[in-house]
């Protein structure tokens, strides 16, 4: 099979998308795996630094009939800790050093970018609906991720991002539309998630898109030819 070029990239399934896609998860799998585990790790140390230590005062993001309209679903916290998992399939799709190193710098400035708006903007959305209280695994969660750091919703960000370039990766081995949508589907449902377990609001969602839209955009314009060559 001839290496793919970025004026060339596969509109139909290929046969041997099965075979790409196994060749590509197995290629450093340790380094990615102990890379992206680095690399939450140190996003949390950040995300903890600005949550408790705010520059201004903290603002209450204000909600819309669109959060009465989402129920409370405890069940969404399985989709909601998902994006942990989620967030390893595009590195894990990457082959070449430089191809990782530089998909990681734009992940980097995108979750930056949204500290450095915490810091300067803190925000958090209002207590807890009461059923959270009685609600198993919620405890957990909110000693890992507080009710803070909430407009632009990082962890819709990161799933947006990440949903583009799995899209686009997937387009270069030639996998079908279905495995696609299926990642479509999950993107859809840790956004879903963000509100229905009343970590964040509507609004906080939307500008996480946006946000992780973004850098997406950019990172898709300035770094062209870095998911379509399967070089060392």
């Amino acid at each position: 099979m001839q290496p793919l070029t970025a004026s060339a990239p596969i509109s139909s399934p290929s046969p041997h998308w099965r075979a790409a896609l196994r060749l590509r998860m197995a290629n450093r799998l340790l380094l990615k795996f102990i890379g992206v585990s680095g690399f939450i790790a140190l996003f949390f140390q950040g995300y903890f630094f600005t949550l408790r230590n705010p520059a201004y005062p903290v603002t209450t993001m204000p909600t819309t009939p669109l959060d009465a309209w989402i129920a409370f679903h405890p069940w969404g916290i399985v989709p909601y800790l998902s994006l942990w998992f989620y967030v390893g399939i595009a590195p894990g799709l990457l082959l070449r050093w430089r191809d990782l190193l530089i998909y990681g710098l734009w992940a980097a400035a995108m979750c930056v970018g949204g500290l450095l708006i915490f810091y300067f903007w803190p925000t958090q959305v209002a207590s807890r609906a009461p059923e959270t209280a009685a609600s198993p695994g919620f405890a957990l969660l909110a000693g890992m991720d507080g009710a803070g750091n909430a407009c632009p919703s990082l962890h819709v960000a990161t799933a947006v991002f990440t949903a583009t370039w799995i899209d686009r990766l997937l387009r270069t081995i030639g996998a079908p539309a279905w495995l696609r949508l299926l990642s479509v589907a999950w993107l859809l449902a840790i956004t879903w998630s963000t509100v229905a377990v009343r970590q964040h609001v509507v609004l906080d969602a939307v500008a996480g898109i946006g946000w992780g839209g973004l850098f997406a955009l950019l990172s898709h314009r300035l770094s062209p030819g870095m998911a379509w060559h399967p070089g060392r």
